[in-house]
């Protein structure tokens, strides 16, 4: 019983827990059948139906390659070694990371079941391995220990094929598409959190389920042309693979490559330092490889890793008086485009990630750690933020007639401003802004005339 699942394309089947489910398993009277998403199953019809099964529960295994846990399986199997599926202690660990993930909706789904029943089957392998249902078994699992109640002894599950039957048994691949094609139908389940789903995806595609095709199987797409597809795929990668790239070097940079539980505790975790590294790349990180824009930012090429440094420990230390931590990360391009500024931002390169062993005990977890660190810097870290927050505020109170001409200036000249690519039907719109500003650029020119007549005349008054 302590063989380990293979994590080579073509999945293992595990013998002893197959035998046990084509024995244990029943149609009931009135047999049940429904199509699910795998292989064509659903392009069939009627000849892609399957069996609705009843199966007891206990005989139902967790699967720790659910996204909904990505971040803890990644988290504990770095720190403890690999999670073996087949083992009943690593059973109980999938649960609580499964309980404690977003109990709001397993109390929501634990009334369903309890009111109405199970209404959508599960999805097994022929082993007893949960693709789809995980949740529901936890949760009906939990209605048996409250109420002993014989319903809850069973799921309702289908069973994919094992290796004599026809088409045989799935790939690993083909079951991280049934996960991806059920998680993208919206039928009320619980989403994963988005740090969860980069991690996800991105196992996916270690899978070799490449992003376009983990997008394909998404319902809201199909009516997508080619372009706008083009474009979703490029948002995507932006919102949760590059970030997540980004995260992977904080890990390193702290020397804990793969520990994500650092990062996001989950769907309670609203303020998580997920979101941080979002805007870390959106704003300052892809503007970083781009050097026209790094010269904009006023940041020479050497400079790069250091002003990463400072983010990141901006984003580790996460609690500022006045301000959200990814707002901290968002007004990171205008205090590094002013030289003073960015003077007082770059004093964070002295505060050293490490803490002396006196400092904090082995038995602390990373979020504690964090927080002791953050502790420590505060003083060095939120005042150098506070002091560049302030010379970027007070050089916006004290903007002159000619820095505003000068920005507006720098809007109509920017890259984006590609009047071609304009909406046909926002054209008029575009041509009456047009013209409001040339009326007001007309009016300013007027009086900055006027005033260097005045000028011209006091100087020749003073002359005489």
């Amino acid at each position: 019983m302590s063989q380990k699942i293979s994590t080579i394309a073509e999945r293992k089947i595990i013998e002893d827990f197959a035998k046990e489910i084509s024995l244990k398993k029943e149609t009931g009277i009135h047999p049940e059948k429904t199509v699910i998403d795998f292989r064509n199953d659903r392009l069939k019809g009627k000849d892609g139906e399957r069996y609705v099964y009843l199966v007891p529960t206990k005989l139902l295994r967790f699967r720790k390659d659910n996204g909904r846990i990505a971040s803890d399986v990644y988290s504990y199997e770095k720190q403890n070694g690999i999670l073996d599926e087949t083992l009943d202690t690593t059973q109980e660990i999938i649960r609580k990371f499964l309980t404690n993930k977003d109990e709001e909706n397993n109390i929501k789904l634990r009334n369903l079941i309890k009111h109405s029943g199970q209404i959508e089957p599960a999805i097994i392998t022929c082993d007893g391995f949960l693709i789809n249902g995980n949740r529901r078994k936890m949760v009906i699992e939990d209605l048996y220990e409250r109420t002993k109640e014989k319903k809850y002894e069973t799921m309702k599950v289908v069973i994919l094929p094992g290796a004599d039957d026809e088409g045989g048994p799935p790939t690993i691949k083909e079951i991280e598409q049934i996960e991806n094609r059920y998680q993208l139908q919206s039928d009320g389940k619980s989403e994963y959190t988005n740090f969860d789903r980069a991690i996800s995806i991105q196992r996916k595609i270690a899978s070799g389920m490449s992003l376009e095709e983990q997008l394909k199987d998404d319902p809201s797409l199909i009516e997508m042309t080619p372009k706008e597809f083009k474009k979703e795929l490029q948002r995507v990668k932006n919102k949760f693979l590059a970030p997540l790239e980004c995260v992977d070097r904080y890990l390193e940079s702290l020397g804990r490559d793969g520990l994500y539980d650092s990062i996001s505790e989950g769907r309670a975790d609203k303020e998580g330092r997920w979101y941080s590294f979002i805007d870390y790349y959106e704003r300052i990180y892809r503007n970083l490889l781009d050097s026209r824009k790094r010269n904009e930012l006023g940041v020479e090429e050497d400079e790069v890793g250091e002003i990463e440094d400072i983010a990141f420990k901006i984003i580790r230390k996460k609690d500022f008086p006045n301000h959200k931590t990814h707002e901290v990360i968002r007004i990171m391009p205008k205090i590094l485009a002013n030289k003073d500024a960015k003077k007082e931002l770059m004093k964070i390169k002295s505060v050293s990630n490490n803490l002396s062993e006196n400092e904090y005990s082995e038995n602390d977890k990373l979020q504690t750690i964090d927080k002791k660190w953050g502790n420590k810097n505060a003083t060095t870290i939120i005042g150098s933020v506070k002091k560049a927050i302030n010379i970027i505020e007070h050089e916006k109170e004290i903007e002159t007639p000619l820095t505003l001409l000068d920005g507006a200036l720098k809007k109509l000249n920017h890259e984006n401003m590609v009047p071609e690519a304009l909406d046909i039907f926002k054209i008029e719109d575009a041509l009456k802004k047009s013209k409001e500003i040339q009326e007001r650029a007309h009016i300013l020119e007027k009086i900055f005339w006027e005033q260097k007549n005045k000028v011209k005349k006091i100087l020749r008054k003073n002359e005489n």
